[in-house]
């Protein structure tokens, strides 16, 4: 196997949540990436339709995944969550955050239009979240891109911004643990405090190494820190979020999309993730 060659996007969304791919769609994309498995890692969602902890799509390798948003206390971060097999518990929390979703959504439809004078072309859904809604101003006769409906209309403490139930950290965790493979922290420099994230990620599986970053990041701490607590690391390129799939993050030294390791691949048996060897992350070509 080519040591340069990628292996997978450990971390990307659907229309489940909001990404723009869908299962059908998935496939294509990823062998145009040069990927052969994917994480599907949607918000406060597990995919509906995938039926198995890890499943073949058109000959791409789908691994069923979440990233839940937690409370730390000061901080709130994202769990990512490999193989999961829903609890009953986990089930019922998702159920939760999904309702409250679409009436934040609601609210959020309603102060825009409220404050544009449009009619927006949405509807409140399972999986809605701010993106979604930022699109839709886009779309609209309003003088918005995403980017601008994001920094003055919809961003944290914007005029039409409503905050939404999140899941408290210890309670993630534990609801994780019982449903998913490994549970590791997402995208560890996006926090307000890197430190304080990463002192959060000694409790758990795994940690995101790789990501594209739109500022230059030091991932030199994250060595100690695997080395310390024993910590598998993941990578991927959180698309369609931050940048087209596949393209190297000129800001940063690693690739968008890889996985841990040559020969570094998720080992399943009935379903089941088993193991993960852990050695060191492989870059994408240029996009």
């Amino acid at each position: 196997m080519d040591a340069t060659a990628p292996v997978a996007d450990l971390h990307l969304h659907t229309t489940a949540s909001d990404g723009v791919l869908t299962i059908e769609t998935l496939p294509a994309a990823a062998r145009q990436a040069g990927v052969e498995w994917v994480a599907v890692t949607d918000h406060d969602i597990v995919h509906p339709e995938l039926s198995a902890p890890v499943t073949v799509q058109d000959g791409i390798r789908v691994i069923r995944g979440i990233e839940l948003r937690v409370d730390a206390g000061d901080l709130t971060v994202d769990l990512l969550g490999y193989g999961v097999d829903p609890t009953p518990e986990l089930t019922a929390e998702l159920e939760r955050l999904q309702e409250n979703r679409q009436q934040r959504g609601q609210r959020i439809i309603e102060r825009v239009e409220s404050r544009l004078d449009v009619d927006l072309d949405i509807e409140p859904r399972p999986g809605i979240g701010r993106p979604h809604i930022a699109r839709a101003i886009a779309d609209s006769p309003a003088p918005y891109d995403v980017d601008r409906a994001f920094a003055e209309l919809i961003g944290d403490g914007d005029p039409c911004y409503v905050a939404r139930s999140v899941t408290p950290f210890e309670r993630g965790v534990e609801l994780l643990s019982d449903a998913a493979v490994i549970v590791g922290l997402a995208h560890p420099f996006r926090y307000s405090d890197p430190d304080a994230a990463l002192e959060l990620a000694t409790d758990l599986d795994a940690i995101e190494y790789d990501y594209p970053y739109e500022r230059p990041v030091d991932t030199a701490c994250l060595d100690q820190l695997r080395e310390d607590h024993d910590l598998l690391v993941t990578g991927g390129s959180d698309r369609p979020r931050r940048r087209r799939w596949a393209e190297r993050d000129s800001t940063n030294r690693r690739s968008t999309a890889f996985v841990d390791g040559s020969n570094s691949l998720f080992r399943f048996r009935s379903s089941s993730m088993l193991a993960f060897r852990s050695e060191r992350a492989r870059p994408l070509p240029n996009g």
